[in-house]
Formats: C-alpha cells, sequence, structure tokens
C-alpha cells in the first residue's frame, strides 16, 4: 500500500517532492528511481513486505524494467509460485518483485492473474516504453497529465502539480458535471488537462503516442439455464468467506468499520469466523438519531463479542471540511466524506488495516433508486402534464423536514428524480440538477460555453451494456460509472490521509463478476433491496438486521447549513471568485432562503458550491 509517480524525464529533486507531498500514504519508506528518460517514486506503508525487501522502486535482473505500484495481491502466493516454478522470481519474492516477474512473464496481459487492488507504473527502458494500470473496478486512484510527448502520473492530484510545468486550470465544464452527480466521472478531473485512468484500463506511452484501452468490463450475461435460489445463495456465501479470508492477511493490527447495515455486518461476520481473538469494531454517530444506526453496529458487535469503540459527531468546524477537500483532490458532495476521514482518525489509533464494505450496494443492489426506478414505471402511466404539472408541483410546495428521510422527504425526493429525463436511468435519483437549475444558476458566459446534457455519460455507458435485464443494467450503470470516482474515490483518499489501510472485500472481481451472472428479480423481488444477499445471510446474521431497510450514515448537512455554517456558506459563497464567475449569486442567494425556510432542501447543490469555492481556494491560492 503506498502512492506512486513519476515522469518521462530525470529529475530526483522533483521525483522527491511529488512523493513527500502525498507521504500520509506511505509514510515508512520513501524511494526515487531515474534514468534519461524516467524517474518513478514510491510512498510505502508497512502492512504485509515489512523487511526492506519490500521498498520500491524494483527493477529487474537486466536493469531494463523497473517498476512502482500501489494497492495489494491477494492471490499474491499462487502467482508468486507459479512464476518461480518458471524460474522468474525467487521464491520468498516481495510484491512488487511478483508483479515485475508477472510482467516479464505475461505481459500486460499478467493483470488477469491478479485478485487484489492496483494501480502499477512500470518502465521498459530497452522499448522505451511507460505502462500505467489500474485495477478492474477502480479501488485505488491514478492520476495523470499529457502533452507533446511529456507525461506526469500521480495516485493524486497534488503530487502531479508539484511539477511548476503543469498549468493550473480550472475544467469549468467539468463543474456541471460534478454538481449534478457530486462527483467528476472519468477520464475528466476539475483540473484542465490533468486525466484520471479509468477503472479497468491502461495506458501505454511509446514513442511519444499516448493510447488508453479497457482491459476488463463486467458481463451482465445470465447463464442459460436458470439458476436456483440456493445455488446462489450457497455461491455468494463461498465467494465472501474466501474474499474475507484473503484478506485478513496482516503484519499489523486489523479491525473493520461497523456501520450496522448488511455489508459491514457481513464481514463481521466472516471476520469472527475465521479470527481467534476478538474482532475490532469501529462505528461512528450523530446525536440525531434520523442520521445514526448506532443501535444496529450495537447490537451486531454484542452478537460477535467484537471489541466495539464508538465516535460521536456532536460538533464540526469548518477545518474539517477544508482538510476533507484537500485530502480528496478534487470537489466531492458525498455527504458522509467528513465523518469517514473523522472515523479514521479514530481507528488509526488502535489499527493499520480495516476492512470496509464499500460495494455492497452495487454488487448486490442496495440504493433506494432500485426501488424509486421500479415505482417510476407505474407513475410513467400517467399522462405527462399531470405527473408534472400537478403531481410535481403540488410535491414542489410540501416544506422540507429536519429528519434525514420520513415520508414528506423521501416523497419529494422520488419526484424530484421521477420528473427527470428518463435517459438517465435510475441514476436520477443520485443526480441534483434539474433545468431550473441550468436555466438559473449559471451564468451566460458559463452557459455559452458549456453543453446541457446531463445523461451523455449514462446513455454512453448503458450503451455497453448488452442486457436487457433493467435491475442488472443499473448495477451495472452503478459499478462502472457511479462507483469508482465517487465511494471509491472517498474511501481511498480519506482513509489514506490518515495512514489507514481500507479493503474492500465486497468488491473481490470474482463476486463481482459472479453476481453479474445473477437475474435481477434475485437482487430486488418487489420493492425489497439486496433480497439474495439477505437470504445468504440468514442464520450468519441476527433477522432485525438481515431484514431491516437501508439508512446509512452521512452528516446532516441540511440541518447544519441552516444553523452553525449558515454564515460560513454565505460568506464563502460570496467571497469566491470561482463562484462569481461562474454561478450567478443572486440565484444561489434564492436558493439560500428557499433551504433556510425549510421551503425546499438545497443541501446537495449549496453543499456542492461550497465544496468548489474551498477547493478553489487551496489550490488557486492567487485566484
Amino acid at each position: 500500500m503506498s502512492g506512486i509517480c513519476g515522469f518521462t524525464w530525470r529529475d530526483f529533486n522533483l521525483g522527491q517532492r511529488m512523493a513527500s507531498v502525498m507521504a500520509y500514504r506511505g509514510p515508512d519508506h520513501e524511494g526515487v528511481w531515474c534514468d534519461d528518460h524516467m524517474t518513478l517514486a514510491h510512498r510505502r506503508l508497512d502492512v504485509m513486505d515489512l523487511s526492506a525487501a519490500g521498498n520500491q522502486p524494483v527493477a529487474s535482473a537486466d536493469g531494463q524494467k523497473h517498476l512502482v505500484f500501489d494497492g495489494e495481491i491477494y492471490n499474491l502466493a499462487a502467482v508468486r509460485q507459479e512464476l518461480a516454478a518458471k524460474g522468474r522470481v525467487p521464491a520468498e519474492a516481495a510484491s512488487a518483485v511478483v508483479l515485475l516477474g508477472a510482467y516479464e512473464e505475461w505481459g500486460p496481459a499478467m493483470v488477469h492473474k491478479l485478485v487484489g487492488s492496483f494501480a502499477i507504473a512500470l518502465w521498459d527502458a530497452a522499448r522505451r516504453r511507460l505502462w500505467l494500470v489500474r485495477d478492474r473496478l477502480g479501488i485505488k486512484p491514478l492520476y495523470y497529465y499529457f502533452k507533446d510527448a511529456r507525461l506526469v502520473f500521480g495516485s493524486e492530484i497534488k503530487s502531479i502539480l508539484e511539477d511548476a510545468q503543469i498549468p493550473r486550470r480550472v475544467n469549468h465544464a467539468a463543474l456541471y458535471a460534478y454538481l449534478g452527480f457530486e462527483f467528476i466521472p472519468a477520464p475528466d478531473t476539475a483540473f484542465e488537462n490533468i486525466r484520471k485512468l479509468p477503472a479497468g484500463h491502461w495506458a501505454t506511452l511509446e514513442n511519444g503516442q499516448l493510447r488508453v484501452e479497457e482491459y476488463w468490463d463486467l458481463r451482465m450475461e445470465t447463464p442459460a439455464t436458470p439458476l436456483g435460489e440456493g445455488e446462489v445463495v450457497e455461491r455468494i456465501r463461498a465467494l465472501i468467506d474466501e474474499a474475507v479470508r484473503e484478506q485478513l492477511v496482516s503484519s499489523r493490527p486489523l479491525g473493520a468499520f461497523l456501520s450496522g447495515g448488511l455489508d459491514s455486518s457481513t464481514l463481521v461476520a466472516m471476520m469472527h469466523k475465521h479470527s481467534a481473538g476478538k474482532v475490532r469494531t469501529f462505528t461512528i454517530g450523530f446525536p440525531d438519531k434520523t442520521f445514526s444506526e448506532l443501535n444496529y453496529a450495537q447490537t451486531v458487535a454484542d452478537h460477535f463479542g467484537t471489541e466495539h469503540q464508538v465516535l460521536i459527531i456532536d460538533d464540526m468546524d469548518e477545518a474539517a471540511l477544508e482538510k476533507s477537500i484537500w485530502h480528496l483532490d478534487e470537489p466531492m458532495t458525498d455527504l458522509s466524506a467528513v465523518p469517514l476521514m473523522f472515523l479514521c482518525e479514530k481507528a488509526k489509533a488502535h489499527i493499520s488495516v480495516c476492512l470496509s464494505g464499500e460495494g455492497g450496494d452495487e454488487v448486490f443492489v442496495g440504493y433506494d433508486r432500485y426501488k424509486a426506478a421500479k415505482i417510476a414505471r407505474f407513475l410513467n402511466v400517467l399522462p405527462r402534464w399531470v405527473r408534472h404539472n400537478l403531481i410535481g408541483k403540488w410535491t414542489a410546495s410540501l416544506k422540507d423536514r429536519p429528519e434525514k428521510k420520513g415520508p414528506v422527504n423521501m416523497f419529494k425526493r422520488f419526484m424530484e428524480g421521477a420528473l427527470l429525463p428518463e435517459d438517465g436511468e435510475h441514476v436520477r435519483w443520485q443526480y441534483f440538477m434539474n433545468a431550473r437549475f441550468e436555466q438559473q444558476l449559471f451564468t451566460a458566459g458559463y452557459k455559452a460555453q458549456v453543453a446541457f446534457d446531463p445523461f451523455a455519460r449514462v446513455r454512453a455507458h448503458s450503451a455497453k451494456c448488452a442486457t436487457r435485464d433493467k435491475v442488472n443494467l443499473h448495477a451495472y450503470l452503478d459499478t462502472r460509472f457511479m462507483m469508482p470516482d465517487g465511494v471509491l474515490m472517498k474511501a481511498d483518499k480519506l482513509s489514506l490521509a490518515s495512514s489507514l489501510l481500507l479493503r474492500v472485500p465486497l468488491l473481490d472481481h470474482r463476486l463481482v463478476e459472479y453476481m453479474g451472472t445473477v437475474p435481477g428479480h434475485f437482487k430486488l423481488r418487489g420493492l425489497t433491496t439486496k433480497y439474495i444477499f439477505r437470504k445468504a445471510l440468514e442464520g450468519i446474521l441476527p433477522k432485525e438486521i438481515i431484514w431491516r431497510g437501508k439508512q446509512g450514515y452521512s452528516l446532516p448537512v441540511k440541518n447544519l447549513l441552516r444553523n452553525q455554517f449558515k454564515d460560513y456558506m454565505t460568506t464563502l459563497l460570496h467571497e469566491s471568485p470561482l463562484i462569481r464567475e461562474d454561478f450567478e449569486l443572486a440565484f444561489v442567494d434564492q436558493l439560500i432562503a428557499e433551504h433556510l425556510n425549510m421551503q425546499h432542501n438545497h443541501n446537495h447543490v449549496l453543499w456542492g458550491l461550497m465544496n468548489i469555492a474551498i477547493w478553489h481556494r487551496r489550490y488557486f491560492p492567487h485566484g
């Protein structure tokens, strides 16, 4: 586990600066190597290979190939054994040495041999070729800048920005997608000309040309012979058991995040099964019980006898928000970001490795938006004028309630998504722009530069997925479009901000691929999400955990904006040069007023704008 970076010329000092700016990703060792055509740098977090043999960069026996990588290979022993039998690597070779040997044996196809999370950079001096690759699901991030055959890459954008030759420019067009989706989809970033390598892709730089190719995609193909419920249940259990067992290997103290939801509770159950001592668990909550799941987490902790610690967030200041945005590199509206940062900081005082349930809602179909898409099919029977002019306007007149969900809030949010264009699929209910915002929020100058087509990326991903099964199509969109640069980017950046290694067993690609073969009606049964997953957990988790509804944890932002953050929000948005350039302040003030008087819940848009303003101030200090 580490941070990696590099560029296509010799400069030891720059390599060192790029690595040092993300030292928290790997506080245990720094390594820099360079020749006339390449510099590679690495920051190491000691988790498995604790000896000096685990240091990077590593070189091939002939000195022609050099490699750095971020991540973990969970089937390392099997790959190493196969390569050792071929004479490629020593029998006890460290991870990076094994990966280098794998490349020498199989070339880029080596990635198909790997089980794990990884971002890899390999320089082949003989061919003058640089190869970059990101894992299938996008668990580990990788960014790059490329112009005039000059390439700079890194695990974090702030590392790339250490190169003073790279101009710092705002990617204004990306802010439109960001405000809608609450993250910036790959390959774009908030910085013009800095790109994300998409999940499941590799990039090859050779002869001054950069080629980016997809090497893996999730195929949602159900078998011709129908699957039986019992068969699916047993397979899910076996795959989760194997993934957790493999990811319990650590030379450092290990624990788990426990929210009380299905995903984290399942991991704790499997950890309990395979651990000799007590499992360490960590939970976060808020005084407002509608934003917490503390009682459910305690139920699971008591059931498995874990060593359980609870963090209550009863206050939050502006510094915490600004710190999270600095570590995220880009604006991100996810309301669980700051709580996750706090939880990681607390956990790091006790453990170095933590299992977390990211990916469960995507793999097993757990979000409320799956139910919303199903219900909307019945709503669409009504004439459009009834939906928009009668139901829509009446819904908009309902005042927001202070609790997280509740019937009024849920109905308002459902109608907001239902009235968006249907080509947005189920993503409509995770999208926070609308025609009113597009017309009134952005300045005339901004609108002249940007083509407003909110769901173009959704359509592009939908076109790649051949299934006619709507539930599986939606699971594909979540897995390949929404998750990598949203949930997973947040998890990676905010855990490693505390030098905490986060593992996500539910995103073992073997489990993900198997669930791609399972028909949608096993996942969404009526309006019961995660149906087959719940069935697989019978006899493993308490019934009150298995069959309860999804809540999730998030910061009570809408209430914070109405109280302690009210003045901070107004001042921040009024003083930001980027907000003034791209957004109509009069309309922003209108949104603030509507939010404060509880006419509407605009927390996603307002929080999003605040993130933009803070990000711009931190990364563009001179305006």
